[in-house]
């Protein structure tokens, strides 16, 4: 049987030679196996580690605590976030105020088709907000991060190459197991009201709706906040405000 996983992250004060080497001498002592390790940010280090005895991490966690010049910030079982960060050596930002909302910006396109990945994985219900400007990459992101799941995609409405605005779907892309793409604009903004009865059935269909422009999504329909389980943000540069008042008079602009 294998062992439980857990993420522990460890701040550097004073990086001494040998200090690694200790920390892994300690884990092997006590039959803990180091899966993954990578740092994180700033003089941060991260790991997936595994155990068969909860009660050997917590000792392990303890035993560290007496290791000069490192402070032990984080030891849990591990998020997707955790997984990440030790994947990539960056942490995904979070809004402090929503924790739904998750921010990215270009540079970061790698770790976000990673986390849509990951996230598409996921059985059942899921709703995802993806704001951005146009021509920022959230399309793009959405079709690579099904590829990356191993899922397929299909629009529901969409500027990418032309506006799209379908009425019905087949019998195979109706299936659960698919990534629906909605352009949040275009379905309640520029659509008709057989598009609309389409798209209030696939919401109530326990799969995976990625919903782009989800702030008009929300002030244009009958869905609100909560509806959404994450909302994500992608900007060109972190600095860069999303402000949906420039194309929502001009859909030329996708």
């Amino acid at each position: 049987m294998e062992g439980k996983q857990w993420y522990l992250e460890y701040k550097i004060h004073k990086n001494r030679p040998g200090l690694l080497g200790d920390i892994a001498s300690l884990m092997g002592m006590l039959n803990i196996n180091i899966l993954t390790i990578n740092g994180v940010e700033d003089r941060t280090r991260g790991m997936l580690i595994q155990s068969d005895d909860d009660e050997t991490i917590q000792l392990m966690g303890e035993m560290m605590k007496k290791v000069e010049n490192i402070t032990i910030t984080a030891l849990r079982a591990p998020k997707l976030v955790d997984i990440l960060a030790v994947r990539h050596g960056r942490y995904i930002e979070r809004d402090s105020d929503d924790k739904k909302t998750f921010r990215f910006s270009r540079d970061e396109l790698g770790l976000l088709v990673d986390f849509l990945g990951e996230v598409f994985k996921r059985e059942g219900n899921q709703v995802i907000g993806l704001r951005g400007m146009p021509r920022v990459g959230k399309t793009e992101s959405i079709i690579a991060g099904s590829v990356s799941a191993n899922k397929r995609w299909t629009f529901l409405s969409s500027t990418m190459l032309r506006q799209t605005v379908r009425t019905q779907l087949s019998d195979d892309e109706m299936s659960p197991n698919n990534i629906f793409i909605i352009d949040g604009i275009v379905s309640t903004m520029r659509s008709n009201e057989k598009h609309f009865v389409l798209l209030q059935q696939i919401m109530r269909m326990p799969t995976t709706k990625v919903i782009e422009h989800p702030d008009i999504f929300i002030r244009e329909s009958e869905y609100d906040h909560n509806d959404f389980n994450i909302f994500i943000e992608l900007r060109n540069s972190p600095e860069e405000e999303i402000n949906y008042d420039a194309f929502t008079n001009n859909m030329e602009e996708f």
